[in-house]
């Protein structure tokens, strides 16, 4: 067997670990989420969930990489045939490699907008609008909205039809996201996070910091801040408000991907694992309480008011980071940077987090069928450069692609890595492979919740999602989303056989 990668650093694990956790979600969605759920209220059950789901999940799955990866395997179907000895359990671990690939397809497509809007801000190239407009939020934010649609090509057509620069964008980004990991686990990925990570948190500082001083006639940053953290004690007796938090804290930390695997599995046998999860769990969090939620929903309130401010960012992920913000940017002072730095900030997100959440399969081509780490990368982009067309030409596709790959199969994935590594394997053993050469030992009280509590919830997760988001989606019947759901299950089938293929192979290499 060839010697598998390892990191060539503990900060270097740590940063590239929380730039696989730190994506476009930090700033985009967990403020959406907390304005749809009412701001204060929200990031009670919030950190509740941080401590009893995501937390202990991290640890989890931490330790199943680890695991695997001393024993020559950095991806979940090998590694969960290890841990419960059962045919069904490697093809449970195939959700390990499609649900990251799949979020891929569309993740490295968004990503790319974030560069090409950079650029256009940089240069003056954006909609420029007449500050007496500010206050009404329609007339102020259509022009952004008309480009938005130009720039995609989105509208009701039968499909897409992006912009040239759009597309040229897209092809960049994807030749960066090569380049990034045909160098390799230390010599790419890690010294990328090294570069990257920094860079994301000095502008997120710089953004923050200018916009908790903004005031208008409208309103303030300061009030959308009281918007967020003011408790309100009164409305935590809704249950879609926990479901809500529980659904954040959970994606936020990239938890169910797979990737987290992956990585954790080019760890040496006794290397740290408690407090470097944790402190990469931290710098996430920092990222997404204290930068996320210090930039987008302040910078709406000071220009539209608290009330219209929660309407604009509860109204999608897509309007807050491409209508809403480079409308409010264009009409202050230094705008054109300012908008720069937003968007070239969530670049950086996106690509620290894409490059993670491609790996699994470049993983297992080149763990299970032992190709060389440059075949390995250039079969899983060109694939993946095939199947992006998908959300860039169809209506749907991308809606599509996210709720199964990246909503409803994350949680049922999570929950399948929890039960097999405490309940299928031996839970003694999987506590001792957590705590194995950790600088911080984890109090005993973590068995318990690993065991039972973050299961539980888990479930209570899945539940809520099968019977209350499921049937919509069920009914969506137009061609677009029967092609999107063709290529799906064809991409899961395929996975499925090359597994069986590895499975094969391995039993010959046995014999």
């Amino acid at each position: 067997m060839a010697q598998r990668e390892h990191w060539g650093s503990r900060i270097g694990l740590i940063l590239a670990m929380a730039g696989n956790a730190v994506g476009l979600g930090n700033f985009l969605r967990f403020p959406t989420q907390a304005a749809q759920n009412g701001g204060g209220v929200f990031m009670i059950p919030y950190m509740i969930s941080l401590l009893l789901i995501a937390i202990p999940l991290m640890w989890v799955e931490w330790g199943i990489g680890r695991y695997g990866g001393v024993r020559g395997h950095g991806t979940t179907p090998a590694i969960f045939g290890l841990l419960w000895r059962n045919p069904l359990a490697r093809y449970i671990g195939v959700l390990g490699l499609f649900v990251p690939f799949v979020v891929a397809c569309y993740y490295v497509y968004i990503e790319s907008w974030t560069l090409g809007y950079a650029l256009f801000a940089l240069f003056g190239k954006l909609p420029q609008v007449a500050a007496e407009s500010a206050g009404s939020s329609e007339a102020y934010l259509k022009p952004f909205k008309d480009f938005l649609l130009q720039y995609t090509g989105m509208g009701t057509q039968p499909f897409y039809h992006p912009s040239l620069a759009a597309y040229f964008f897209f092809l960049v980004t994807m030749f960066l996201n090569y380049l990034i990991l045909v160098r390799g686990i230390s010599g790419g990925i890690e010294k990328f996070a090294k570069l990257a990570m920094p860079i994301l948190f000095g502008l997120a500082i710089i953004l923050m910091m200018r916009v908790i001083t903004l005031e208008t006639p409208y309103g303030s940053a300061v009030q959308g801040l009281n918007f967020l953290w003011e408790p309100k004690w009164h409305e935590l007796g809704n249950p879609k408000v926990w479901l809500a938090a529980a659904g954040q804290v959970f994606f936020t930390l990239s938890l169910g991907f797979g990737a987290i695997i992956t990585y954790a599995s080019y760890l040496k046998r006794n290397d740290d694992l408690t407090l470097s999860a944790l402190t990469a769990s931290s710098l996430n969090e920092f990222a997404e309480v204290v930068l996320g939620g210090s930039i987008a929903i302040p910078a709406a309130a000071a220009f539209f008011g608290v009330a219209a401010a929660q309407i604009i960012a509860a109204s999608g992920a897509f309007n807050l980071a491409f209508v809403s913000l480079p409308a409010i940017f264009a009409n202050l002072p230094a705008g054109h940077l300012l908008g720069f730095f937003w968007f070239i900030l969530l670049f950086f997100a996106g690509i620290t987090s894409s490059v993670a959440i491609t790996q699994p399969v470049i993983a297992f081509l080149e763990d299970e069928f032992g190709l060389s780490r440059k075949k390995a990368v250039t079969l899983t982009m060109l694939i993946l450069f095939a199947l992006a067309h998908l959300p860039i030409l169809l209506p749907k596709a991308l809606d599509e692609m996210d709720f199964w790959a990246g909503t409803f199969l994350v949680v049922v994935f999570a929950l399948c890595e929890v039960v097999i590594f405490f309940w299928a394997f031996d839970p003694s053993a999987a506590w001792r492979e957590i705590n194995r050469g950790g600088f911080i030992k984890l109090p005993r009280i973590f068995f318990f919740i690993m065991r039972y509590v973050t299961p539980f919830f888990l479930a209570l997760i899945m539940g809520w999602w099968f019977f209350q988001e499921l049937p919509g989606y069920l009914r969506e019947t137009s061609p677009t989303i029967w092609i999107t759901r063709g290529a799906l299950v064809a991409i899961f089938l395929a996975l499925c056989g090359l597994v069986y293929l590895s499975g094969k192979k391995e039993k010959a290499h046995e014999r």
